[in-house]
């Protein structure tokens, strides 16, 4: 099948081509080399069969990226390890926070403002530079489900109903607030459309172009734990629970693998892991 021009079925139902640019740039996102790229790339392409699901074809590159060096298998897998952290979402605020205080922002997790109307618990908030972002989430644990235009107009009705509150606050401590819209899949064009037009700052997967959720993971080192491969599911589990979220967090508090009972050997392999994804 290899020369061959294939439609292949993503998680949403939708048939589209087969696109070998697209394979070849997320294995070169791993930080594998380009032998390696490429021998994967030949083995799927010898593999593909009409309608093929793209599940098969990432866990068939997982799994030939895993044989080679198991980081690399973890980066190839970060979309699916951010719906890992399900079903509630509160990780995935975790996670975001994580993400805005290593790019400089002060950030705190589930505070409740009183609105013009009602209180609101807002899942994070943030300031950098002068500016007060009041940041919701949409989080799905599983792939194929989009961020349509009822959930930005949600959010906006919500940010307004505390931005007028917080903005006639005489010890503030911010020039300005923004509303944010933050999601772990992809837009509908007309939630994109809506959110700029009310001045909304959206965040997902692959937007802004150059600079989505994807794009600052990868930029930062700032990978979830449930990218790894030596820890077991009910371990990520249990370090989620105690809001362990990203791999840099385990290597600074590494003894939550004690309380696990993970033994020495086994530890020094995970805590290798965890710094091979945390440099940038």
């Amino acid at each position: 099948m290899a020369n061959q021009k294939i439609d292949i079925t993503k998680s949403s139902g939708e048939k589209v081509r087969f696109s070998i640019d697209k394979l070849q740039k997320s294995l070169r996102l791993s930080g594998a080399n380009e032998t390696t790229v490429q021998e994967i790339v030949k083995s799927v392409q010898d593999e593909l069969y009409p309608g093929i699901s793209t599940r098969e074809i990432h866990n068939r590159a997982f799994a030939l990226l895993k044989k080679k060096k198991s980081v690399y298998a973890s980066k190839y897998k970060l979309k699916k390890a951010i719906y890992e952290l399900g079903p509630t979402g509160f990780p995935f605020e975790r996670f975001l926070s994580g993400i805005l205080h290593y790019s400089g922002y002060r950030t705190k997790v589930g505070e409740v403002l009183q609105g013009t109307c009602v209180s609101h618990e807002i899942d994070v908030l943030a300031i950098k530079n002068g500016t007060l972002n009041i940041i919701e989430c949409k989080f799905h644990s599983e792939d194929g489900l989009n961020c349509n235009v009822k959930v930005p107009l949600y959010i906006n009705s919500r940010y307004h109903d505390v931005k007028i509150p917080l903005e006639a606050k005489k010890d503030k401590d911010f020039e300005d607030t923004l509303g944010w819209v933050v999601t772990n899949t992809r837009f509908t064009v007309d939630a994109l459309q809506y959110g700029k037009c009310m001045g909304l700052y959206l965040l997902s997967w692959d937007y802004p172009e150059g600079d989505g959720l994807k794009d600052r993971i990868d930029r930062l080192g700032l990978y979830p734990i449930t990218v790894s491969t030596l820890l077991s599911n009910r371990e990520k589990d249990f370090l989620l629970e105690r809001d362990i979220v990203l791999c840099r967090q385990l290597l600074k508090d590494s003894f939550y693998l004690d309380h696990l009972g993970v033994s020495n050997g086994r530890k020094e392999r995970i805590l290798g892991e965890m710094k091979s994804l945390c440099v940038m």
